[in-house]
């Protein structure tokens, strides 16, 4: 009996979003910190061979990275600091500024096989899709929290954050960015679930969403090759099946255990740049299926406390903090599975990366803005709890 009340004491522990004593959630903190590294050490292993033929350099990935985690560790520092009443406020400022990113990328953007998704900002190129995702989830959980009776009683009132969502999803596919755009759409179904909107409007939703996507992929032919090519990679392993044939051998090389540290060979330039959406690969090559478990694990946890963090905050009747949260938790979640369906070849091939893991300075500096925003709001959560405490006592 004892055994049983200490797993219940550790498992209450673990699952408080404001346990006594407390500030902040530490939790939360480390699992990011822990999420970094192992991004760090993959993407050291997985870009050796690559960086070796483009710079005759083989860390050169891995330094870049190393700044980005840098970077990411100021970003998360800087967001802890901005109150969730400032967020709220900024909101249309947030979205402007992610309109006026979009806009500018087709005029000044960088060119990479084929997408113009990135602004070149030195050291860093910075894609705005990344901070489009922020700045929608942000834009959302101040609309819900203002037009939060209107939502839940109108059925008309889904078309305005549908139109906001179609906005920012016009410029990517101008880009063209059809992942982060399903990603939009995502969190936007999401969080409309989360307010409470009426079950016609989520079968309108889901329907408008399944025709656009299944148009968007007819009427281009890359995209309908991608389709295709997931569906049968091995009919054409040297063409549109060649980066998820190498991939799936990957993982199947990998076994249990893994090859070991450094020992891919898949990372050989079998599969394309590994390092990037394709990285959980390489660790399901060289540590199996025991490292992927514990990847998942660890992102899994994360988006946990993302989403309890977003139930204290309505339970405390703080909705846009809740909305704010639980909109960051359906975004890393989808994200996440995006891209291991991706690498498993259970989804078609799209761009988004791995969350905090893979290769990419916006998406690891953006996703770290997010984790401060969390810990910033289980702060606030923990600090009006106790000026609760403190009236009740009065």
């Amino acid at each position: 009996m004892e055994f049983l009340q200490n797993i219940k004491k550790n498992y209450d522990e673990w699952t408080r979003i404001t346990p006594q004593g407390l500030l902040y959630d530490r939790t939360l903190f480390w699992l990011f910190v822990i999420l970094l590294l192992i991004g760090l050490i993959a993407v050291t292993s997985a870009s050796i061979p690559y960086s070796s033929r483009l710079f005759n350099d083989p860390f050169y990935f891995a330094k870049r990275d190393a700044i980005y985690v840098l970077l990411s560790l100021l970003t998360c520092y800087i967001s802890l600091h901005i109150s969730s009443s400032q967020w709220e406020k900024w909101h249309a400022k947030i979205f402007l500024f992610s309109v006026i990113l979009l806009l500018l990328v087709p005029f000044i953007g960088t060119s990479v096989n084929g997408a113009k998704r990135w602004i070149s900002l030195g050291i860093l190129n910075f894609q705005p899709a990344e901070f489009a995702k922020l700045a929608l989830t942000c834009f959302l959980a101040s609309y819900f929290t203002r037009r939060y009776d209107e939502v839940r009683s109108r059925h008309v009132s889904i078309f305005k954050p549908l139109i906001v969502m179609l906005v920012l999803g016009c410029f990517l596919l101008l880009q063209p960015d059809l992942g982060s755009t399903v990603v939009l759409f995502i969190i936007m179904s999401g969080m409309l679930f989360i307010v409470g909107a009426k079950i016609l409007q989520f079968v309108g939703l889901i329907a408008l969403g399944g025709i656009l996507f299944v148009w968007l992929v007819l009427t281009a032919s890359y995209r309908l090759k991608r389709f295709t090519g997931f569906l049968e990679p091995f009919k054409d392993p040297y063409g549109t099946g060649f980066q998820l044939t190498n991939s799936l051998i990957a993982f199947g090389r990998g076994e249990i255990t893994g090859e070991g540290l450094g020992n891919s060979i898949q990372k050989l330039d079998y599969l394309p740049e590994a390092h990037t959406d394709f990285i959980m690969a390489i660790i399901g090559e060289e540590f199996g299926f025991i490292g992927i478990f514990i990847v998942i694990l660890l992102l899994g946890l994360l988006i946990f406390r993302a989403m309890k963090i977003g139930r204290e905050s309505l339970m405390l009747e703080q909705r846009f903090r809740g909305f704010f949260a639980l909109g960051i938790g359906f975004w890393i979640f989808f994200q996440g599975f995006v891209n291991l369906g991706m690498a498993l070849g259970i989804l078609p091939t799209k761009g988004l990366t791995f969350p905090l893991v893979s290769y990419g300075g916006s998406s690891i500096i953006i996703m770290s803005a997010t984790i401060g925003i969390l810990l910033r709001i289980d702060h606030e959560n923990r600090l009006f709890r106790i000026g609760q405490a403190r009236l009740r006592d009065d």
